[in-house]
């Protein structure tokens, strides 16, 4: 099982280790990390309180993306690695011309990954307040 993780979360992990360092840039040369600097505030205390919840915006939505690539993947990565799994029903669906069971997986996959997206949206609001306030004043 070690070596299909490895093999679809790579990818995955690289994007989004760059999405964070990125975002994490940006968003420490922005006044509000220098002001609560300036008042003294610890540095752990300035990343994880200002900085890392104005971060987290881009990350999640690279996370939701990058979700459908895995469940994309997993397709193929069960069917090389001979992994029990929706993939490879799949694969095998297609091989024996069982269009019910391919439709049903792919509809399958497809509501996971609206319900993933779904969630990713939720998620916005708990994070950013300013996408909470813009809901609660309507």
């Amino acid at each position: 099982m070690i070596l299909p993780a490895v093999t679809l979360s790579t990818p995955s992990l690289a994007i989004i280790s760059r999405i964070s360092r990125s975002s994490m840039l940006e968003v420490v040369r922005q006044d509000y990390i220098r002001t609560a600097r300036a008042k003294g505030q610890i540095e752990f205390k300035v990343i994880w309180n200002h900085a890392l919840s104005n971060a987290l915006i881009p990350i999640v939505t690279i996370v939701g993306l990058q979700f459908g690539g895995l469940l994309e993947g997993a397709v193929v990565t069960e069917a090389v690695f001979a992994v029990p799994g929706i993939g490879s029903l799949l694969v095998e669906a297609i091989k024996t011309r069982d269009y019910p069971m391919v439709l049903g997986g792919v509809l399958f996959i497809g509501i996971v990954f609206s319900l993933v997206n779904l969630a990713v949206d939720v998620l916005y609001a708990y994070i950013d307040p300013r996408i909470k306030a813009q809901y609660q004043n309507n």
